[in-house]
């Protein structure tokens, strides 16, 4: 019965989709039903595999193309079956008819796969056979791929293609001028890397990647690069980019026009247009194609060869995951949301604690992009960021009032009320029921006087810098910007028309316009302190949810958190809307004054901490929490303590309010803690174990690695592995026992990266061989690096396939070139009889 009703379902999908059992006026029929195929003994030679004894077999379904020839092999399991099942048999069966797609079905799930391209990937509907004839024609390559170089003017060619011939990039003085005015964009060394990362990987077979990236590293201008690799190369046809907010999309169109449009072309999606099908790249929202089922409806799922999804663990949860699978081929995630403090819950099923939900989404991104390890495809942190003084770490002012810290305390703020029968009754409130529940008017003035007092200024004009603030809802975001106003009035009379202050939430009008003008310095319009400085009137934006992720407005000063926040990669998204770099020069109109203050650069931004969130996730959230199903009906505070059986509508005082406490720290290149990769737990259970201590106080290393080994992995209870201790501590290489041991007694304080132990590696290098050849050194690093690192480098030199290097795209026959004859096989040498090359593999 499952077999059969499994038949009927195929048939009905192969009927919708505009496939024939018979001939009839739209053409002669394309379906051949269990036609006969035999695999030779040549064949199973050359796939090295072993057959059942009868070398015959049935295709289920086989699928003709116009010409009446093989297009689709058909593999149909009953209901109960996984279609995963029949792969094998009908990868056989393809290459016996010389078929290039397999579709397997148990007529409920359906795998659609390119025999040519990467694994099955699951459709919902099966493609026409004008679809997939259409598909047939893109010819993927990874080698084509793999072999693009890519270097940091890679967007700057498409920008303007003759720019290294113009004199005012020939003239050094000139130079940066010529950039700004052309406004050319370079890859950056991280950058690159992620492109090669992409690759890489595409060479080794797979189809889909994922970039961490902090908030402020540049994801749109690496994905612009991505788009260019692909399109360039033959890999892609046409790309979607996925975004889940509106001014999200507008900011994406925006950003790749101005960086491809002499290559490529880009539109946003409109619903009854067909503009997107004479574009290269279309930039939607989530949402727009999944209203009234419209990616089902009106595209194939051949229609896209690259997917890129922004804000990927937000725009592949929930329904829109069906969007983003809906369509085959290559697969890019973005996210500026680390994973690292994100562990697994152990809980068979749902919880009603937020961190689950956002542990297991994040989990479940790293799954779909095939990163199960939780390792991306690449990575850079806030941390890289600010190291390479690319972005900024906060400076932190922790304000609380009297109130918030009562509402924050294990007890929370109680109040004394009378219930209907004239009963005192004692209620409590904690941090999660303000402005919910509680309502302190005093608190919040309290909170904007301490905002507009202590906030930077703008360093141009002197008026107060642009901020965001976030509220708990929208109507606490409506008494925010409404006491701001009124307190700016007061202090720039004449200045504001009570629009200092911004309502930017989903209930108000063109909301999402008004980010867009905010970004672009005309929220309001333009201020009237300087007539030649061109930023925006409005200073602060009041919003709860809107501008927290992937909005870019670099020139913000000021962030304030007038809300408890309880999710880490909510506080990440929040506090990455300040941390990037900016330049006040580039809003002055004045030509003569942009020179003057040309060195004038954002080089901090506060961070207003109203209910000790820094604090929250810096020492009291629990990252390694395993997380259990609370009780049936238990409401649980943020402090652990359950609140009040009986629900209240909330409760207004109008106690007075006043800072009872204002603590203010930069945060150092270490950064938060939430930023930090977690290793604590191993170090804590190491450090705890009597005898392994004796061991490490009398330098035996052989001993302590021994008991690490025996006593401390693999253990049920937590089960360390060395590649699990990598991967918690965020590291890029390969970690040794002696490592991990010397690292939780202190013996050194970090772990080095494969760049630091490679230039550690080199420096030994050159204090053994000391070559003449100091004006090669910078070469040969670069030779001794890749060496090490690439693997396909290695072989190359190894094997003296020297010309394999003309395409690859980390080191070429020209770098060959450019090391010393005698060190192009010295330094291979070297390096097999003088490094351990196992510590450098990832």
């Amino acid at each position: 019965m499952k077999e059969a009703t499994a038949r009927i379902k195929i048939n009905r999908l192969l009927e919708e989709a505009g496939w024939r059992f018979f001939d009839d006026e739209n053409g002669p029929a394309n379906i051949v039903l269990e036609p006969n195929t035999k695999i030779t003994d040549t064949q199973i030679n050359a796939l090295g595999e072993d057959f059942e004894t009868t070398k015959n077999g049935f295709i289920d379904f086989l699928l003709l193309n116009r010409e009446g020839r093989p297009l689709i092999v058909l593999e149909a399991k009953s209901e109960g079956k996984n279609p995963l099942s029949a792969k094998e048999q009908a990868r056989r069966y393809a290459r016996e008819q010389n078929a290039r797609f397999v579709i397997l079905s148990n007529g409920n799930i359906h795998y659609l796969w390119d025999l040519k391209q990467g694994n099955p990937s699951v459709i919902t509907k099966f493609p026409s056979p004008e679809e997939i004839q259409d598909h047939h024609a893109f010819q993927p390559n990874s080698e084509r791929l793999a072999s693009e170089v890519v270097e940091k003017d890679y967007i700057a060619l498409t920008q303007m293609p003759s720019y290294a011939t113009e004199v005012g990039w020939k003239n050094e003085t000139e130079r940066p001028a010529f950039i700004e005015k052309t406004k050319l964009r370079f890859l950056r060394a991280y950058q690159k890397k992620a492109i090669h990362s992409v690759q890489q990987a595409a060479k080794k077979g797979a189809v889909r990647f994922l970039f961490e990236m902090a908030t402020g590293t540049g994801k749109t201008l690496t994905s612009a690069a991505v788009i260019k690799l692909f399109l360039k190369t033959g890999n892609a046809r046409r790309v979607l980019f996925l975004v889940d907010r509106i001014e999200l999309e507008v900011q994406a169109d925006k950003a790749f026009k101005a960086l491809l449009k002499n290559d490529f072309t880009c539109v946003i999606y409109k619903e009854q247009r067909d503009d997107w099908r004479k574009a290269d790249i279309v930039v939607t929202t989530v949402q727009s194609l999944l209203f009234n089922d419209k990616f089902r409806r009106f595209f194939a799922p051949t229609d896209f060869d690259l997917v890129i999804s922004d804000e990927a663990h937000r725009s592949i949860g929930g329904n829109a995951r069906s969007v983003f699978e809906y369509f085959v081929g290559y697969k890019l995630g973005l996210t500026a949301t680390p994973k690292d403090y994100l562990k697994q819950s152990k809980c068979n099923t749902a919880t009603h604690d937020p961190r689950d939900t956002e542990r297991r989404m994040m989990l479940d991104t790293y799954r779909i992009f095939g990163c199960e390890g939780g390792e991306p495809t690449f990575r850079y942190s806030l941390l890289d960021g600010v190291r390479d003084k690319f972005l900024i770490n906060p400076y932190v002012i922790d304000a609380r009032t009297e109130i918030t810290t009562q509402l924050l305390s294990d007890e929370g703020f109680v109040v004394e009320t009378t219930d209907e029968d004239g009963n005192e009754v004692k209620e409590a409130f904690a941090g999660r029921d303000f402005e919910k529940k509680f309502f302190a008017t005093a608190t919040n003035n309290v909170f904007c006087e301490t905002f507009l007092k202590h906030g930077m200024r703008d360093p141009v004009t002197g008026e107060f810098g642009k901020a965001i603030v976030f509220a708990v809802s929208q109507n606490h975001a409506a008494k925010i910007a409404q006491i701001l106003n009124e307190m700016a009035d007061a202090i720039w009379p004449g200045k504001y028309q009570s629009d200092f202050a911004m309502q930017v939430t989903s209930e108000v009008m063109n909301a999402q316009n008004m980010t867009v003008q905010f970004a672009n310095n005309n929220l309001g319009g333009r201020s009237t302190f300087d007539e030649s400085y061109a930023t925006s009137n409005t200073r602060v934006c009041v919003t709860v949810g809107m501008m927290t992720t992937g909005y870019d407005c670099p020139d913000i000063l000021n962030l304030a958190m007038m809300r408890p926040i309880f999710s880490p990669s909510e506080f990440v998204q929040m506090k990455g809307r300040g941390t990037r770099k900016h330049r006040f020069a580039e809003e002055m109109r004045d030509p003569i004054r942009k020179a003057g203050i040309a060195g004038l650069e954002k080089t901090e931004f506060r961070l207003f901490d109203f209910f000790a969130n820094c604090e929250f996730f810096e020492e009291k959230f629990d990252y390694n929490e395993e997380l259990k199903l609370p009780k049936q009906g238990a409401q649980p505070f943020a402090s652990g303590v359950q609140s009040p059986v009986r629900t209240f509508n909330g409760f207004e005082t109008s106690q007075a309010d006043r800072i009872a406490s204002q603590r203010e720290q930069q945060i150092g290149l270490a950064g938060m803690r939430v930023d930090r990769e977690l290793f604590q737990k191993f170090e804590d259970m190491a450090r705890s174990d009597v005898a392994l201590a004796a061991m490490v106080k009398q330098q035996n290393w052989e001993a302590a690695t021994r008991r690490v080994m025996e006593h401390l992995f693999d253990k049920p209870d937590e089960f360390f592995t060395l590649d699990k201790l990598r991967r918690a501590a965020g590291l890029d290489r390969r970690l040794t026992v002696r490592e991990i041991i010397e690292k939780a007694f202190g013996h050194i304080a970090r772990f080095k990266s494969k760049d630091e132990l490679i230039d550690d590696e080199f420096q030994k290098f050159l204090l053994d061989q000391k070559p003449e050849q100091a004006d090669r050194i910078a070469q040969m690093r670069y030779y001794f690096d890749a060496y090490i690192k690439d693997a396909g480098v290695r072989k190359s030199i190894d094997d003296g396939h020297f010309t394999q290097l003309n395409v690859n795209p980390i080191f070429g026959m020209k770098d060959l070139k450019e090391v010393p004859t005698e060190w192009r096989r010295g330094i291979p040498e070297y390096i097999k009889d003088y490094v351990s090359l196992n510590r450098f593999l990832p």
